[in-house]
């Protein structure tokens, strides 16, 4: 799979339907959660990009909290098989990164509510 070309460089009618369907990964992705945390991988900063084609080409580039994380060898691909079921993709590309490393700066708003950080 190539890379995605950047949503903002898609004619109109193109950015929108990959606006859809980035809108839905993401809503799948608020539903993955990282095994000892009880926030959802998407509000714990844990996805670094995430592109997807009016053609719903989607390619992620993801983290954990850790690299000694228990599921570093099988998050992935439960993200990759989740994302696979969303109306409009075509196909899946997860990397996992570690640079740079997560840190708490990365929680959303919503999870430092969550966690009681604010």
């Amino acid at each position: 799979m190539s890379e995605p070309a950047p949503t903002a460089t898609l004619n109109p009618i193109d950015r929108i339907k990959a606006q859809d369907i980035e809108a839905r990964v993401i809503e799948v992705l608020r539903t993955v959660y990282d095994p000892e945390i009880p926030v959802n991988i998407y509000d714990l900063g844990l996805i670094y990009g995430l592109d997807v084609t009016a053609d719903g080409q989607v390619s992620v580039r993801m983290t954990l909290t850790s690299p000694m994380c228990p599921v570093a060898g099988s998050l992935p691909g439960d993200v990759q098989r989740r994302i696979e079921t969303v109306d409009g993709v075509t196909a899946v590309k997860v990397d996992l990164v570690w640079d740079p490393p997560w840190s708490a700066e990365q929680l959303s708003e919503a999870a430092r509510l969550q966690l009681g950080l604010m």
